[in-house]
């Protein structure tokens, strides 16, 4: 079959800042799709368009077209109404954990279709497979029948649902052009699009621990993709939030569903708990349900409830300890004084290289790798006061953990205690 258009030709007109037609760009997501356009080639265009960018219609033809290489799900047999959430990812990140039962708990349902960790991000899926049992592959139809009878499903997404993203997000990832808020953007909203859902809640980070590591880049990548679900019928907002520090006290998969359970227990830290009631709020008000509150089922233990039948849905045992690292090593406080700031970034990196992460998506993790935060920025302590406690299972990552935490965290010997800084910084749609 002789081809409408040439790679090559593709990649020139982005390469000298001419915008792709809608033809050119359902052909060459197409053709790479199916192996025609070669990986070098996507790349090259890829990078293109991280130097020259893209407007709102190609941005909005990209998208359509990594939908269109797969299937669509549909949840309109549902006897609730569905909203999701989508977080670009972050150090502590646990927030989908406690959130998508505590949604649910209002007879919402909430199809959260997540992904594995990448290099100093965590993955939702690596730590609820710190469960015993808990599986995260489900079929579609089970997919359905457990939001109809629970609400809230945390699962892969199939391997049906926008296809050109799952390749080209690999060869992104390889190739220095993750950032790009174009090719970020279209690749969270095709498969979110795809997914079918009535309502989508974007938590974009800005911070030295996110993709994003300015305010205006966060702006800019949250109204793209508020103006993409909105195109496409779906009810979006976002929220942008604060990723220079760590979330919470934990960072690793057993440890964070840990702090998961504290937060549906009615406690937790106050950071993971504001976030998590914020996005929930949005999310509910996105349903149709402004009428809640959901404070109240993290106190009645609704949620806990929804969350024990959610696990319970997925093969895994609510009640099964969660594994225990046997290493650990713990970094303390040369002098006295009060923490000014932790770069999340290298918290996350340290978490990474102790196992709780991986450098490539088919390396395996460690469940009970990761960091305890014992004080975090406006806080007093003492030296000799724990600051991070390191976990692993093998002992030698500890050097190059250390390494990565050299200078991250920083005192003032004559600072004054202060309250945490704000998590959401702005609403966008």
């Amino acid at each position: 079959m002789r081809e409408p258009h040439d790679a090559v030709d593709v990649i020139r007109a982005k390469r000298d800042g001419r915008r792709l037609t809608p033809e050119m760009i359902a052909w060459v997501v197409d053709a790479y799709t199916r192996g025609v356009v070669a990986e070098e080639q996507m790349s090259a265009l890829a990078m293109a368009i991280v130097l020259n960018g893209m407007d709102r219609e190609e941005i909005a033809q990209w998208t359509t077209a990594m939908i269109d290489s797969g299937e669509r799900m549909d949840f309109s047999s549902l006897s609730r109404p569905t909203v999701d959430k989508h977080s670009t990812g972050g150090v502590g990140d646990k927030i989908t954990l406690p959130l998508a039962p505590l949604v649910a708990s209002f007879d919402v349902a909430v199809p959260q279709l997540s992904g594995r960790g990448l290099g100093h991000t965590g993955g939702t899926l690596d730590k609820l497979e710190a469960i015993p049992g808990w599986r995260a592959a489900l079929s579609n139809a089970e997919m359905l029948a457990q939001l109809e009878d629970v609400g809230a499903v945390i699962c892969a997404a199939g391997s049906g649902l926008a296809p050109a993203d799952r390749k080209l997000y690999a060869l992104r990832d390889t190739t220095g052009t993750v950032e790009s808020i174009p090719l970020l953007a279209s690749s969270i909203m095709s498969k979110k699009i795809a997914e079918g859902t009535g309502a989508l809640v974007l938590d974009v980070k800005v911070g030295s621990g996110a993709f994003m590591k300015e305010l205006d880049g966060a702006r800019e990548l949250a109204s793209t993709m508020v103006a993409l679900g909105t195109d496409a019928g779906v009810r979006t907002t976002a929220l942008i939030t604060n990723m220079s520090v760590p979330l919470g006290r934990t960072v690793g998969n057993a440890l964070e569903v840990r702090e998961s359970l504290e937060v549906l227990a009615g406690g937790g830290p106050d950071d993971v708990v504001d976030l998590t009631l914020a996005l929930a709020r949005e999310m509910l008000s996105a349903a149709g349900r402004e009428d809640v509150d959901p404070a109240d089922a993290l106190a009645d233990g609704r949620a806990m409830d929804s969350w024990r039948r959610m696990i319970e849905a997925q093969g895994g045992d609510p009640a099964a300890p969660l594994p225990v690292a046997e290493h650990t090593e713990a970094l303390t406080a040369e002098m006295d004084g009060v923490i000014t700031e932790m770069d999340a970034y290298a918290v996350g990196i340290a978490a990474w290289r102790l196992g709780a992460g991986r450098a490539r998506k088919e390396d395996p993790v460690q469940a009970v790798a990761g960091i305890e935060i014992h004080a975090r920025p406006g806080e007093r302590v003492r030296a000799g006061d724990p600051l991070l406690t390191l976990h692993t299972a093998t002992p030698e990552r500890f050097d190059r953990a250390r390494q990565a935490l050299d200078g991250a965290v920083r005192l003032d010997s004559d600072g004054a205690a202060a309250p945490a800084s704000a998590v959401v910084l702005e609403r966008v749609g």
